[in-house]
């Protein structure tokens, strides 16, 4: 997804899942310390996702994590995703945005506000735009530290890496990320982790499915795929929902091959999250009756969770449907009331 930089116009044992099929990594040890692997989780509990309208399967969009928005409570979200946090440009240094300190009070404030409902807030690290920490870091220790910072300034037990572009093909940093969040579990038992990975409608490509065999190796216990059901290419047009649970089913049937897991399990490890309104791709328009299937969809399948980019674009544009250089950063770009995508994608 588009970092909020841009200017207006992702295993040993999926832990949501079932234990049955699950299997541990190599163990392959760190290139730091040599560290013992962590166990695999088979055997171990499923943790519960919070549920939404009765529902197991959440509502959790991504949201600034510097800048409020009207929108952001709407559809009663479980959790807010944080996005984005990246380097600061020019080291291991991290930075939501890039640019705000990761301890800015103004920010802290922010996100204290976010969780007053109840709701909690995972941490997203990555996106399309910035620096990702894990190219620039130079040890799986500076690594781990960096994204410990950010998780303990936003008070948060969750982290989610979304993986795209360049640095979905970036082998090293692919590796060295494994091994950080490995360490960073072993020294906080309680973390949850998801990946956040680019999807076509035939399923995840083959950097990201080498992401999560990645993760695999190092023993990485992760909680959720998070697949990115948008911006597919300019042949395909029309039916995003449709797209949507194409993609789902795709990526459904890898997980299951890639961890060998029953149907049900499968999809209790997947979350959903689309681009509303105009992607950036012409063409591609999510629509309001998209949003309601793919949440229908999720429903009935189990998904642990749905999400959207992101509650500031959920309101329609002051001058109606912007040009199509670029879908804008802060409206949806369609007819809507404000807020309505937040309430199709929550149920």
């Amino acid at each position: 997804m588009r970092s909020l930089l841009k200017s207006a116009a992702g295993i040993t044992c999926l832990l949501a899942l079932a234990a049955t099929g699950c299997s541990s990594g190599s163990g392959a040890a760190s290139d730091e310390d040599s560290a013992a692997p962590r166990t695999s989780a088979a055997g171990a509990a499923a943790p519960t996702a919070p549920s939404s309208g009765g529902s197991s399967t959440s509502y959790a969009p991504y949201v600034s994590a510097t800048s409020a928005s009207g929108t952001d409570s709407a559809g009663s979200p479980t959790t807010y995703n944080l996005a984005f946090v990246i380097s600061d440009g020019s080291g291991c240094t991290p930075k939501w945005n890039g640019d705000d300190a990761i301890g800015d009070p103004a920010v802290t404030s922010r996100i204290q506000a976010l969780k007053k409902s109840g709701a909690t807030v995972r941490v997203s690290f990555g996106g399309a735009s910035g620096k990702e920490l894990a190219a620039v870091c130079g040890s799986e220790s500076a690594l781990a530290a960096a994204y410990g910072r950010a998780l303990d300034a936003a008070g948060s037990t969750q982290a989610d890496f979304d993986v795209e572009g360049d640095a979905l093909g970036d082998a090293a940093s692919v590796a060295l990320r494994s091994r950080a969040i490995a360490r960073l579990q072993k020294e906080r038992p309680g973390l949850e982790v998801s990946f956040t990975l680019p999807v076509m409608p035939d399923g995840l490509d083959p950097d990201g499915l080498a992401l999560l065999a990645s993760a695999n190796q190092y023993d990485v216990q992760v909680s959720t795929v998070d697949i990115m059901t948008m911006n597919y290419g300019e042949s395909y047009t029309g039916d995003m929902g449709g797209y949507a649970v194409t993609a789902a089913k795709a990526a459904h049937a890898q997980l299951k091959k890639v961890f060998g897991l029953s149907d049900a399990a499968a999809w209790r490890g997947m979350a959903l999250t689309s681009m509303i309104g105009a992607n950036d791709i012409a063409g591609e328009t999510l629509t309001l009756a998209d949003a309601a299937q793919v949440r229908s969809f999720a429903e009935g399948r189990g998904v642990a969770w749905v999400s959207m980019w992101a509650t500031f674009r959920d309101r329609q544009c002051a001058k109606g449907t912007p040009g199509r250089e670029d879908a804008a950063t802060d409206c949806s770009g369609v007819t809507q009331e404000q807020g309505a995508f937040a309430r199709a994608f929550a149920g």
